[in-house]
Formats: structure tokens, C-alpha cells, sequence
């Protein structure tokens, strides 16, 4: 569905002084751990309650959401009736996955004022774009007009106490006549409404540096996804710590990153199942990462 290529961190980038400070270090030492639950996506919709409580169990106190719609809401919950469960098992949902209908493409705005209520009501912090479909962004034009309707809803969410966030893939890293989309996304938005959440696997995959990323604009990325590519099979997900990415010297940059919440996130090739393979994350990040 997406062109991928081979690309492993090399990076060295590691300073004391960026893990020391004390903004990274509060919310490191909170240990707070993310997962976004589209890796649950067989699980969840089956039984909502004890897929929470095994996000829980395997060590996570954050989750993303996704699959919000109108019809169904949170698979067949009310946002009120979703937010109860999060309580319940401990998880507050800082971010979520919102597809905002047709309004980046035809400016209706029906889904996103519903997203933008049920955002509220999680007492989520951020409101996060995350796809844009293929026949929307094959050309220079098309990603301006992505990122003025962006810019849109970045003042809505504003109004309504959210901040808005854009998730890439790959594709927004294509070339048009020299620059990439997410070049322009970058440059065309406004950089005090319109937040970026980085997902490092998909920056690497593309061939493309995050680090670099975060020299060439600190504090856009406030949130991550971390998830890790497998040894063997570069198109294949793996447990964080068990693939070819090296989050160290990316979590040393977290400040400059602007980075205040990450989502573990895997879409494939489970270990053994998904919930093993999520507390094995869990485990090397807490051990590794942010102890």
C-alpha cells in the first residue's frame, strides 16, 4: 500500500544535558507510558473492558484512541461510557486519532465538531489528524490545502481547549517538484496551533533522519510513536527493543524534540500475541529508556 525502504538510525546523538533538564526529567520520572490502541484494533472492539485492564496490567498508564465515528462512537460507547472505563483501569487518553470525516477535503465539518466534543469529554489533550487519503495529496496544491484546512481546525480545537496534532506516514515524505509534503505541512501551518506527532518508524522508513527532524524544528513534535522494525523483515513491525531502531539517542533529544507524550504503537508481526508483545515494549522502554 506504501513504498517502503530499508533505513537504520545510525545517529549518535546522546547528551546528558538534554536527559538531566528538568522538563524532560518530570515527565520521565512519571514514567508515563503510552500505548496507541490501534495495536489492539482485533482485541478492543471484542470486549473494551478487559482489553483496558490488560493495557493496564502490561504497564501502561496512556492510551491514543482511534476508531471514533458518529455511527458507532467507541464501539458502541459513548464517549462518557469510554471515559468511565480509562478511569476505571487507571489510563487517561492524552491524544486521539480522529478522522474528521470529509472536512480536510470538503470542508464539512460534521465529524470534527463530534470528534471535537467526544476529544473533550475524554479530557484528552490533543486532537490528531491521522491520514490523509492517497487521491488528496499527489501534488504541491494538494498539500497546501491539507494544511490551510489544518490550520482550521487548529484555531477550532484552540477555541475548544484542545491543540491539534498531525500524524505522518511515509508518503508525506515524496518529493513534488523538489519538496517533500511534509515540508510544506511544516511551513505552511502554524507553528503555535499545529503540532506534529512523529512516527519514528515511518521517518526512518522513508530514509529520512529524526533527529535532523528536530534540529531543524524543536518544540513541533510534541508527541511520538515508537514502535520498532524487525531484523529480518524491514516492512514488519517488532517489539520496541527487539528491531534495528536505536531510541536511545532519540529519547536523548526529546527536549529539543518538544516531545511530551509517546504512544507505543505495533501493527504487525506479534511475537507471540498482542498483549505479550505490548508489555515487552513496555518493559525495555521503562528499563531502557526513561528509567
Amino acid at each position: 500500500m506504501i513504498s517502503r525502504r530499508n533505513f537504520i538510525v545510525t545517529a549518535g546523538l546522546a547528551t546528558t544535558a538534554v536527559l538531566a533538564s528538568p522538563s524532560f526529567a518530570f515527565s520521565m520520572n512519571k514514567k508515563e507510558i503510552g500505548l496507541q490502541l490501534y495495536t489492539l484494533r482485533e482485541e478492543l472492539p471484542k470486549d473494551v473492558k478487559g482489553t483496558l485492564e490488560k493495557v493496564t496490567k502490561a504497564g501502561y498508564n496512556n492510551v491514543e484512541t482511534y476508531g471514533f465515528s458518529t455511527k458507532d462512537q467507541f464501539w458502541g460507547l459513548t464517549p462518557k461510557e469510554f471515559k468511565k472505563i480509562l478511569d476505571d483501569n487507571g489510563l487517561k487518553a492524552a491524544s486521539g486519532h480522529y478522522n474528521l470525516g470529509s472536512f480536510l477535503y470538503d470542508g464539512n465539518t460534521t465529524e470534527l465538531i463530534a470528534s471535537i466534543e467526544a476529544a473533550k469529554t475524554l479530557k484528552s489533550e490533543f486532537l490528531t489528524v491521522p491520514w490523509v487519503d492517497e487521491p488528496f495529496r499527489r501534488n504541491i496544491e494538494d498539500y497546501k490545502k491539507i494544511a490551510a484546512r489544518v490550520n482550521e481546525v487548529a484555531k477550532m480545537c484552540k477555541s475548544a481547549g484542545l491543540k491539534l496534532a498531525y500524524h505522518n506516514h511515509d508518503f508525506e515524505f515524496q518529493k513534488h517538484d523538489g519538496i517533500t509534503g511534509f515540508e510544506i505541512l511544516l511551513k505552511e501551518t502554524d507553528k503555535d496551533l499545529v503540532f506534529f506527532e512523529l512516527d519514528l518508524y515511518w521517518v526512518i522508513h522513508s530514509g529520512n533522519d529524526p533527529l535532523k527532524l528536530f534540529r531543524e524544528n524543536p518544540n513541533r513534535f510534541k508527541m511520538w510513536h515508537v514502535k520498532d522494525k524487525d531484523k529480518t523483515n524491514n516492512d514488519l513491525n517488532t517489539e520496541v527493543g527487539s528491531g534495528t531502531i536505536d531510541f536511545k539517542p532519540l529519547f536523548a533529544a526529546a527536549k529539543q524534540s518538544g516531545m511530551i507524550h509517546f504512544f507505543v504503537e505495533q501493527e504487525n508481526n506479534f511475537a507471540s500475541n498482542s498483549f505479550e508483545s505490548i508489555k515487552t515494549s513496555c518493559d525495555f522502554i521503562s528499563k531502557n529508556l526513561i528509567s
